[in-house]
């Protein structure tokens, strides 16, 4: 098994699309890359902590590759807005890959390369790709939250549709 945590904005979307995933075992909303002990989610949302609001995954690499994971991770995410997703704004909202293995960082740094090589968003990519510094999970409440309140306003609007959209561009990789 190997253990990756990745920031594409609010960790409820997130964390929706790759509980559907094969070969991811488990999913974790959490906070990383900060700088603050223990945070909460009030103090991680004043964007003084440092963190980023992110998924700590763990899949089997025999099921799912690192490049796959990421793969994904690209499609449901906007990797070009600094600091944001969406109407999510600031740093704990970042775009950002943080790496347990140095395979995991030659991957993932290869594909932020492409990716701006090939154009493939028009703009910049500004997902960072940074060891795991740090890694604190968010409260229980967080936890499953679009499995526990489907017909929550946000998850209506914002998670909804990045799991469908996982869903209908990554069929291969759904769970059965």
């Amino acid at each position: 098994m190997e253990t990756i945590v990745l920031g594409g904005g609010c960790f409820w979307c997130t964390e929706a699309v790759f509980k559907e995933v094969r070969g991811v075992v488990d999913v974790e909303s959490g906070y990383s890359n900060g700088n603050l002990p223990n945070p909460t989610y009030e103090a991680v949302c004043t964007g003084a902590t440092g963190h980023a609001e992110v998924v700590k995954l763990t899949y089997d690499p025999a099921q799912i590759s690192t490049r796959q994971v990421l793969e994904i991770f690209f499609v449901v995410h906007d990797p070009t807005q600094l600091n944001r997703q969406g109407n999510d704004m600031g740093t704990q909202y970042r775009s950002g890959i943080y790496y347990t293995t140095a395979d995991q960082k030659q991957v993932a740094e290869a594909m932020v390369r492409q990716l701006i090589v090939d154009k493939v968003y028009g703009k910049a990519v500004v997902t960072e790709v940074k060891p795991l510094a740090d890694y604190y999970p968010a409260e229980d409440y967080h936890q499953d939250f679009f499995e526990k309140n489907p017909g929550q306003g946000y998850c209506l609007a914002v998670a909804a549709p990045k799991v469908e959209k996982f869903r209908k561009t990554f069929r291969e990789f759904a769970k059965p």
